[in-house]
Parts: structure tokens; sequence; C-alpha cells
């Protein structure tokens, strides 16, 4: 996995705006209609995936974003992370202003910006701004805004095709979004855009396909919910129940649960410890029949009195914030019973779903290259990522309960084998999962480079979770490798946590 070819997989933007055979609304005058946008620049710069010691060149970005009542400024998650400079520019590129994060949330695809304390700012004031606009429906026409590098707006009026949850930056995360049939024009400043109807911020366009004519737009629900979050100047994130499901369609499966013809329900396959749901008392085995009173059907979605069919997991993260209850009815053994679970935040994952801005973690010794394992690493192998990555790795990302054993708080893996005197004989070893070092138990980076500090009887063990199970370090020959690496200009041997 070479570090370009991580470089591309890793950083392609969810949103390219493509010149499309059929043009968009014409553009008005300069400025007009244009209330409550401006320009965001942003320089990111992230760290290399393979070698995790090394940056890799910084990219730039250019997006809008929405001036909210409060005069704060909305745009995606998307735009602001990993971002190493943020600023603010009028339409007609006369004012610029150096901003800040006031919070992001990677999951819902969300941040919320500010000017730099203590910088000039007066002009953000002349621009105007948007009040947030309540749900939409199927077939509500929307306007969706662009500006060209002249300051000219350009209104595309769109119309609502449908309504489901989707991820749109954060892999695994799915949030209520609208999808919305328009046709657009290539323009600048067209990363991200603010969405509105009847003069109202409707939500935020994530991405645009330019072949199908369809724009996925954060719908306001989530944008409120997220607001509301921030409010108090702190950033919980949105909750989870801490439970993994399987459908109930099998006939099969059904008889042997003992479910009705006329019932739904979910199968309860997982259940995080330390979880609302875990509190609550839900056990694996059990079969979720409702949600906050509303029946799931055997494919996991209920009626919403707005949307029609939804998933489930809006009940849960599109309608609730962290520390609000939600009541369960669930089926036990053939009996009917009722729970009460208390939302949290989803627990620390074994395997992290996202690392934005984010140091990773790593370390060093002889020649061996040492990692803690997340998603994006194994999505640095391309597209094809879940066909083309390690096979012990994918493993342990579709079946982290088979690998969360008491004590472990991350998955180290031996990542790549340097060529060095140190580590003859080693040279093909990569991608394998660390279990003990020196006859301790490897619970993270952390513990790794603890137990390397004492080599015992005379030699470093690494013990990894497959052939040829045990590596051997001479701890004098792999104290000069890591000099060496050090004088031809590594800039460290680990980061760690």
């Amino acid at each position: 996995m070479s570090s370009t070819h991580s470089l591309l997989s890793f950083l392609s933007p969810a949103l390219v705006l493509l010149a499309c055979s059929t043009l968009a609304a014409p553009a008005a005058a300069p400025g007009a209609g244009a209330r409550g946008l401006l320009r965001i620049n942003t320089t990111i710069q992230t760290y290399s995936v393979s070698q995790p010691w090394e940056l890799n060149r910084p990219q730039r970005r250019r997006g809008l974003g929405a001036i909210l009542e409060d005069g704060r400024i909305l745009t995606t998650g998307e735009m602001a992370a990993n971002s190493s400079y943020l600023e603010f520019e009028s339409a007609d590129g006369a004012h610029t202003v150096p901003a800040e994060v006031v919070a992001i949330d990677y999951e819902a695809n969300l941040a919320l910006l500010q000017p730099e304390q203590g910088s000039n700012s007066e002009w953000l004031g002349k621009l105007g701004k948007l009040g947030l606009d309540g749900p939409a429906t199927v077939d509500d026409k929307v306007d969706i805004w662009q500006l060209e590098d002249n300051g000219d707006a350009i209104r595309t009026e769109g119309s609502i095709r449908s309504v489901d949850l989707l991820s749109t930056f954060a892999s695994g995360h799915f949030f209520l979004c609208y999808e919305v049939k328009a046709s657009m024009q290539s323009a600048s400043s067209s990363y991200t855009l603010p969405v509105t109807r009847d003069g109202k911020l409707l939500g935020i366009l994530t991405s645009y396909n330019s072949k199908d004519q369809i724009s996925d737009v954060v719908a306001p629900d989530i944008v409120k919910l997220f607001l509301e979050d921030v409010r108090d100047g702190k950033h919980e994130g949105f909750p989870s129940l801490g439970v993994a499901t399987v459908l109930t369609e099998d006939p099969q499966f059904r008889k042997w649960l003992g479910l009705g013809d006329d019932q739904g329900g979910l199968y309860v396959s997982r259940v995080l410890p330390g979880s609302g749901a875990d509190e609550s008392g839900l056990q694996k085995g059990d079969v979720l029949l409702s949600v906050d009173g509303k029946s799931i059907d055997r494919r996991g979605y209920y009626e919403d009195a707005t949307y029609g069919r939804l998933s489930w997991s809006h009940l849960v993260r599109g309608s609730r914030r962290v520390g609000d209850k939600l009541s369960l009815v669930i089926m036990r053994d053939g009996k009917e019973a009722k729970l009460e679970a208390v939302l949290r935040r989803p627990p620390d994952r074994l395997i992290p779903s996202h690392t934005f801005d984010m140091a990773p973690p790593y370390l060093i010794k002889g020649g061996f290259v040492f990692q803690e394992l997340s998603r994006p690493y194994l999505e640095a192998f391309g597209k094809e990522w879940r066909s083309r990555g390690p096979l012990d790795l994918l493993d342990a990302l579709n079946n982290p309960e088979d690998y969360e054993e008491e004590g472990r708080k991350r998955l180290v893996f031996l990542s790549r084998v340097i060529r060095t005197p140190a580590t003859i004989g080693y040279d093909q070893v990569s991608n394998l999962i660390v279990t003990e070092a020196n006859g301790r138990k490897v619970t993270d980076i952390n513990s790794l480079a603890s137990a390397l500090a004492e080599p015992k009887d005379g030699l470093h063990s690494i013990r990894i979770d497959d052939i040829p199970y045990v590596l051997y370090l001479d701890p004098e020959s792999s104290d000069m490798v890591d000099k060496v690496l050090l004088q031809r200009g590594l800039p460290a041997l680990s980061r760690l946590p």
C-alpha cells in the first residue's frame, strides 16, 4: 500500500461538481439572492496512513457556509475536518477573516464556525442571516446556492425526491437526509453548499451525483439537534443505544424466535458493555418490538409521522439527545417486557471508525512498525478495500467482539517491517495483530511501548496472531537500528496518545 495510493483514497472528497449538459437556473445579479452566504477556504493536512510519522502535502478546499441568526456559520464537518487553516471570504472576494471551529460532528457531517477572536469581522454583519427551516417532505421545492468567482450567485431549483438515512462522511454513521433532484453546473466554491426553502436554511448539501443529478442534503432535524447540543458551549455528539441487530425476515428464524405473523421485531445480536442498552437490562437474544412507542417491523422500519417509513435508528440518533430516556418493548423467552434506556454516547470502539483531526499513534522498534487499527487504515487499500485489505484485520473490523479481551482498549498490529540488520528474515511480515510483548499483554500502543522497554531473558519477543506467532528482536541490535533511523531523518520513534 503506497503513500500515494493511501492519500488518494483517504482524501477523496465526497462532493465533486461536474459540468452538466443541462444548465442550472440562470445566475442572478451579483450578490442578489445570496443573503446569509459566504465562502469558506480551508487548508487541510493529514498524516500518511502507511507511514504515520509523515504529513501528506497540504490540500485546499473551497465551499460555502450559511450565516445563522446568532452570527455563527454552519457548514459540513467534511469542510472543516483536518484543517490547519480556516478562512471566511465575502462573495466578491473583497474581505477575508481567519475562522475557527466552535464544534464539529464528523458522524452527522456538520460543523459550526466563527471568526477568530479579536479579528476584524464587522463586514460579516452586512451579509445577512438565515433562519432554520422546519422539516420538508417529498416533492417540496428547494434552492441550492453557489457562488461564481466574480461573486454572482447561482440558484438551482430542485425538488426533494426521497428521504432516507445516509452516511455522508464518517463511515457507518447514518443520519436523516433529503435526496434532491437538481441539475447543477460546475462553479467555484462548490465543495459544500447551503440549501434553502422560501428564504430559510433547510440544510447543507454534502454530495452531488452529476450523472443522476441527485444531491444529498443533511435534514433540518439533524441540524437543529446539532445546534441545540452545542448551545451550552459543549459538544457531546449524537447518542447511541449500543446494540447490534439482525432482521427477522426469514420464516424459520421467526418461528424459532416465536414471532407471530403480525409481529415485527429485530433480533438483538449484541449489546455493547457500558451502553444505555446494557444498563437497561437488554440482552443478546432479545427481540426489539418497539422503540419510543413506535412498532418496528421485521426489516427494521417504523412509520414516521412526517417522513413515512424510516429506519428505527432515527428514533435514537436523529430524534434524541444524550441523557434522554427511551422506552423499549422487547420479547424475551416468548414474553413481552418493557425496558427504559438512558441514551449515551457510543462507548469507545476497539477499532475507531474515523480518525479525523487526530495524529495516528505508532511505535517503531528495530524496524518493526506498530500501529493501532482503525477503519481509515483499511479504507486506504482502495475502493475494493473490503476484499483487498489484510484478512486478519478485516475479520477484526467485522467481528470486534471476538477480539475484545479483558483490558484491551485498542487493537495493535504490526503494519510493516523496515529492512534493517535487526529484522532479517521478517521482511515479508506485515499487518498482523499483536497480542503480547515480552510476556505482557498488549492492550494498546502504550502498553506495547512499556513492554518493549524491558527485554525478557535477553530478547524482545513479540507474539502475533499468525505464523510465525513469535517474533524476536535482539535488544542491542534494535537499539542501534533505532539510533540510525533517527539519524537518517525519522522524526521520532513513536507517537503515543
